[in-house]
């Protein structure tokens, strides 16, 4: 039996192992090869690493790891997982049966993509979430940000340290009027009508096509897409989770531990607020240094 296995090998899961791995613990990550921020072409905000392809950040994150003999990394799915803390069992998608005291679940979150053409091709490019992820490349351009709720006011708020340029559509929704008057207040003005389409003009640039009026051009598109877990297992244990304005979020205590003792949590997948590599790096470290530290004797 091995002491952990952590499911999902993005920036959290390795991170997590990394951890374990200096502590010569027995750690298996089980991973699929589809990191959430594959679309996008760099990573930023990851000290050491600012720039760079993400798939490029993690392949060289297993290289490192290579050097940890109790680390084994297995490209495989986690189908289900039973049993409790110091006898867990995960089921693998080529039917291994795998055994550990603790477990982390690192398989983060897939962004639901709306009905609209060229959104889903422009996601991660021309199409992004984060401003500490890409907005210093675009400062003091234009940018749109739909809306998506009360969140986005936040938004708004957050986006004038980069630029005070900003148009925000309202993509059919019902936008309070104490925020319209804020908006105002701003003189951020507000795209009425539903987006019907979203044309890429290469790197950022995107034109935003409506159902009423004239198209409106603008350098970069935020928008926040629900998003869901990447699996389901958290619903089979029946771990507590929390609801957030784009999805839920497990929940888990300040030692990232989840409502069921031995399982703990990091990355997007709990992560309720805005997430990034650099926080799901952290998470993972931490996840990792106390599942190790609660099989001490």
């Amino acid at each position: 039996m091995d002491d952990v296995i952590i499911i999902g090998g993005s920036f959290a899961g390795l991170a997590g192992a990394l951890q374990l791995g200096r502590a010569r613990r027995k750690v298996i990550v089980l991973d699929t090869g589809l990191p959430r921020n594959r679309f996008a072409g760099h990573s930023h905000g990851l000290l050491g690493h600012d720039h760079k392809p993400p798939l490029d950040i993690l392949a060289e994150a297993r290289q490192q790891l290579a050097r940890y003999p109790t680390i084994r990394l297995v490209n495989a799915r986690a189908d289900s997982v039973s049993g409790a803390v110091d006898d867990f069992s995960v089921l693998t998608g080529d039917g291994a049966s795998l055994g550990a005291r603790r477990l982390i679940l690192s398989y983060g979150v897939a962004d639901q993509m709306p009905d609209v053409p060229g959104f889903a091709e422009g996601w991660g490019t021309s199409i992004v979430p984060c401003p500490y992820c890409d907005g210093f490349e675009v400062a003091g351009q234009h940018w749109g940000l739909v809306w998506s709720g009360p969140q986005s006011h936040n938004q708004v708020r957050l986006f004038h340290d980069w630029t005070d340029r900003l148009t925000l559509f309202a993509d059919g929704h019902d936008i309070p009027p104490d925020i319209r008057a804020d908006l105002a207040r701003r003189n951020i003005p507000v795209v009425e009508g539903r987006i019907t389409e979203i044309d890429r003009h290469g790197g950022h640039s995107a034109t935003v096509k409506l159902d009423t009026g004239p198209d409106v051009a603008v350098d970069i598109l935020f928008a926040h897409p629900r998003n869901k877990p990447s699996a389901s297992l958290h619903e089979s244990l029946g771990l507590a989770t929390v609801d957030t304005p784009l999805g839920i979020a497990l929940k888990v205590d300040e030692r990232r531990e989840t409502s069921m003792p031995g399982i703990y949590a990091a990355g997007d997948l709990a992560n309720p607020l805005m997430p990034s590599v650099t926080t799901a790096s952290w998470q993972g470290a931490m996840a990792g240094i106390f599942a190790q530290q609660s099989m001490l004797v």
